[in-house]
């Protein structure tokens, strides 16, 4: 090799251009998973978003992953190891990897790091994001019309924003439509852990709930749903196979378009740290079929209220609405703003329960 090419090639290093970009070799990227690709929810949605990654840009990309990593000292550890193996972009897909995030990004700055559900940022940390709330109005809607009991359980798995967005959205939607409805909270402060999940939801059962909803990830409580002969909803993905009398619906993730536009980014040398939140307009947030169990009329206004979520003309939080305690939250015809949605840490008015710490 020439000095002058050997100048070139350190040059490239320290801009973390180098090695593996300069020889052709594939853009390494690795993916984290808080529960197990096999969990038929939430990591599972992630794992086929990386495999669009592979169908996209074939042996140009490497990609790996590691499932089923805690929410801690595990993620750190894990995402060192990513970023001393040569992997250039690393897809961090819970919340609770926020910490480990931060002080793996600032040790690696050549690295790129992408935080799913995050919210905080640097010049080589991006944050993304769905609108799931707008998924939990449509099914917040169907449940409200479909209980005979008037009674709805959801089974919460962390108080954190994302978690009371939804329980807040499902239940003013399903207000909207039975006044009389009620929800039962049971917090089983877990992603993923099926045993829990299934208490949960014969706990829910035994509370009179008639339809069930999660904010977890694996498919028991459809499972229960189905052997109890209640509804219920599948979670991240379309769980129809798990309850094919019980699932009414299901809020399904689609990641795949935008993990491929972001590898795109890397590869093209355009990719910055940036904040997406998108939702059922722009499909990161899809709606699984409808039951034909529920009524021609009631899917019709489902559809009606998904197509207003995506254009636009309609916002899951409208006021007037009152917090838990009777303050007014939102006056007739407000829309909440984002930065209060970001942040949520309270229930509206008539959501029983309180919040845990």
């Amino acid at each position: 090799m020439t000095l002058f090419k050997t100048i070139v090639l350190a040059a490239a290093t320290a801009l973390g251009l180098a090695g593996a970009a300069q020889a052709g070799e594939p853009l390494k990227i690795g993916f984290i998973y808080v529960g197990p690709v096999g969990d038929f929810g939430w990591s599972h949605q992630h794992d086929v978003g990386r495999k669009a990654i592979k169908a996209a840009f074939g042996n140009k990309v490497q990609t790996a992953y590691v499932e089923s990593v805690s929410e801690g000292a595990d993620a750190e550890r894990v995402m060192t190891q990513m970023a001393l193996s040569g992997t250039k972009l690393i897809f961090a897909t819970s919340f609770g990897y926020g910490d480990a995030v931060k002080k793996v990004a600032k040790q690696f700055p050549n690295v790129k790091f992408e935080h799913a559900t995050g919210n905080w940022r640097a010049p080589n940390v991006a944050t993304y994001s769905a609108r799931f709330y707008q998924g939990r109005t449509v099914i917040g809607h169907i449940a409200g019309k479909m209980t005979k009991t008037n009674t709805i359980g959801y089974i919460a798995s962390f108080p954190i924003p994302e978690v009371m967005r939804g329980i807040n959205a499902a239940y003013l939607a399903a207000k909207a439509v039975n006044p009389k409805v009620r929800f039962k909270i049971i917090w089983v402060r877990t992603w993923f852990d099926p045993g829990k999940e299934a208490d949960a939801a014969n706990a829910l059962i035994r509370q009179g709930a008639d339809v069930i909803m999660q904010h977890t990830d694996s498919p028991a409580a459809v499972t229960i749903a189905e052997k109890k002969g209640v509804y219920a909803f599948g979670q991240a993905t379309d769980m129809q196979k798990f309850g094919p009398h019980a699932q009414l619906s299901a809020i399904i993730d689609n990641w795949g378009p935008y993990y491929v536009k972001r590898v795109k980014a890397v590869m093209d040398g355009t990719w910055k740290s940036t904040n997406t939140w998108d939702g059922i307009g722009p499909g990161m947030t899809r709606i699984g079929p409808f039951s034909d169990v529920i009524p021609a009329g009631v899917r019709a206004s489902a559809k009606a209220l998904e197509e207003g979520l995506a254009k636009g003309t309609l916002h899951s939080f409208t006021g007037p609405i009152r917090r838990q305690d009777g303050s007014i939250w939102l006056k007739a015809g407000e829309v909440a703003d984002d930065k209060t949605l970001e942040t949520m840490d309270f229930f509206v008015e008539g959501v029983e329960g309180n919040m845990p710490k």
